[in-house]
């Protein structure tokens, strides 16, 4: 047996693997789980950033109350409430003051197993990404206890945001657990992240268009006492629309402004044909059935012209897939 001591991931000191990692707890009516969670983070963490959204009951008097026994605690009160994301806004400007390296985030909830937290970390540690979140829909162990609405509404919304920011290996982009680096952090404009539900998506637009990389990191769902707050009738409809506005906004910023790409374009004009297309789809209806002539020839037009427009989108799509991996990021 090597008489060299054992070397863990963490030193005596806290610090893991010479980084200094925060946590940010955004916290909203989360009196009963709140105390778990702080009491769960592991203690490589530097600094603890408990976020109290305005919360109604005593969220805010138990964080200010932990902080008194581990100094790690950081508490931070909002007189108005801001949504999750400006909770987690105010924890990241907080950790750039405090000149933390990586900065995590960890629901105060306590669905959010801390144990994996270093396979979190680790990517973005090593410099091969600047932005991990976990990834709970790969399989169906990892899955287990979620609804079989709530995976549903999930897998759509993965798809309109892998769409919307260009990450289309990205699976569960609606998963808070995440971690990102302190150059991402400078990079973005922290105040114009979606302050509520939907911020995780539009971060994503974010980091792809000033070109970070991003790593899904598989891990379990944990759910316990704890329910969802999220209204998922008007969350779907709510995000869509966040997303389509995202989407423009990434091609606009990334393919014109920052840089060129064709892929723009190929957009345009896939969106120009479609819509001609339908146009003249339901002028051949209209031709047919009022004023009684035969449908084929507007009806051909309409196929070629829509046909034309989706061969366009794909070939965009395709070209932006391949940005994604052609090497051109921080």
């Amino acid at each position: 047996m090597s008489d060299q001591p054992v070397q863990y991931w963490w030193d005596e000191l806290g610090m893991y693997q010479e980084k200094k990692i925060a946590v940010v707890v955004p916290a909203y009516k989360e009196e009963v789980l709140i105390e778990r969670t702080l009491f769960s983070i592991p203690d490589f963490v530097d600094r603890v950033y408990a976020v109290d959204d305005a919360s109604p009951d005593r969220t805010g008097i138990l964080i200010d109350a932990y902080a008194q026994k581990d100094s790690k605690i950081i508490p931070i009160h909002h007189s108005l409430n801001k949504g999750v994301g400006g909770a987690i806004v105010s924890g990241y400007k907080q950790a750039l003051e405090d000149g933390m390296d990586i900065v995590t985030v960890m629901a105060g909830d306590n669905q959010m197993d801390p144990t994996f937290l270093p396979e979190l970390l680790d990517p973005v540690v090593k410099g091969e990404v600047d932005y991990s979140v976990g990834n709970r829909l790969i399989n169906e162990k990892f899955r287990q206890g979620m609804s079989k609405w709530r995976f549903v509404g999930n897998s759509v919304l993965t798809l309109l945001t892998k769409i919307a920011s260009g990450y289309w290996q990205l699976m569960d982009p609606q998963n808070g657990y995440t971690a990102i680096s302190r150059r991402a952090l400078e990079t973005i404009t922290l105040d114009a992240i979606y302050p509520r539900y939907g911020y995780c998506n539009d971060l994503l637009v974010w980091l792809n268009t000033f070109g970070f990389r991003v790593r899904n990191v598989p891990h379990p769902a944990r759910y316990g006492i704890e329910r969802s707050k999220i209204k998922y009738s008007s969350y779907i409809v709510r995000l869509s629309w966040l997303l389509f506005n995202a989407f423009f906004w990434r091609l606009k910023t990334k393919y014109v402004l920052l840089s060129f790409h064709p892929l723009v374009f190929f957009y345009l004009f896939g969106f120009f044909f479609s819509f001609l297309g339908f146009l003249f789809g339901i002028y051949a209806m209209y031709f047919k059935f009022l004023l009684k002539n035969e449908i084929f020839v507007p009806a051909v037009v309409s196929v070629i012209l829509f046909a034309l427009g989706v061969q366009f989108i794909l070939f965009a799509m395709l070209f932006d897939m391949q940005e994604e991996n052609n090497g051109t990021w921080y």
